[in-house]
């Protein structure tokens, strides 16, 4: 059952998305050729701690790490070890946290170094597919208009949609309803109404949409070991439109990178 958030509920869930997103951008420029992903976990944990909220993956489905760290094939739910980033590596980062019993969920995907253009340009398409889809979350349009758009815009330059892996409502457990496919048929599912809230997360192949689990019971790879791209966002319909709850503007602002693609979808400052 989906549950309809207020206006005060909603700017309690942009105040735990922020937690993510200001540690996401803690991390961005630790990110290069070297780091430990352990170190960078616990830092990640402590960084979390430090805003009053706490980790919101670490123990959840008895996962042993605050962050879900999946480089180069590894799709999503990778768990950080000592394996050190190198030059060209790629690294889904995605973080969680609960502050004021509701949760803030989202993604990032980051090179390292230089990376090759053909991985760089997977990256980009994915980024992009994620606003694609945002842009149909709005009051009156359905689930698989959401998914329809994801695919439709990553298919068209010939990659593979994960299909066994979806975004999902959000709330005051991690996973609410309604489930969020990348793929789908436009006028099919759930129809959206004001106070939903969801995170949207593309999950993207270089090559085919097919991906196997290792023994870990966690790691998602893709089946032919080639690169995967996720981004994330946490979203609610506010008067009827999508408005972003998470940004990647801490993110930016480490990398010095300028970017106005959330402005679309943005009604308040970040600071």
């Amino acid at each position: 059952m989906v549950k309809i958030k207020t206006a005060e509920e909603i700017e309690i869930m942009r105040e735990s998305a922020l937690v993510v997103s200001k540690t996401l951008g803690m991390l961005a420029s630790e990110i290069k050729p070297g780091a430990n992903p352990l170190k960078l976990d616990k830092m990640a944990e402590e960084f979390i701690r430090e805003q009053g909220a706490e980790p919101g993956f670490l123990g959840m489905y008895d996962f042993p790490n605050t962050l879900n760290w999946s480089p180069n094939a590894q799709v999503v739910h990778g768990i950080p070890d000592n394996t050190e980033l190198k030059d060209g590596d790629i690294i889904s980062v995605d973080c969680g946290a609960l502050k004021n019993g509701y949760y803030g969920d989202h993604a990032y995907t980051f090179e390292v170094g230089e990376v090759a253009p053909a991985t760089r340009k997977l990256l980009k398409i994915t980024k992009e597919s994620l606003y694609v889809g945002i842009s149909e979350f709005k009051s009156g349009n359905r689930v698989g208009d959401v998914g329809y758009a994801i695919q439709k815009y990553c298919e068209d330059q010939g990659y593979g949609v994960v299909r066994e892996l979806v975004g999902h409502g959000l709330g005051t457990k991690l996973h609410e309803d309604p489930q969020m496919p990348n793929y789908g048929k436009r006028g099919r599912g759930k129809k959206f109404a004001d106070g939903m809230v969801v995170a949207i997360e593309p999950m993207i192949n270089m090559g085919t949409k097919r991906i196997k689990q290792l023994k870990d019971g966690w790691t998602i790879l893709t089946a032919d070991g080639q690169p995967s791209a996720h981004f994330e966002h946490n979203v609610a319909i506010v008067d009827g439109k999508p408005e972003l709850l998470s940004t990647f503007q801490y993110i930016y602002a480490a990398l010095g990178i300028q970017s106005d693609e959330e402005a679309p979808f943005r009604s308040v400052n970040v600071s």
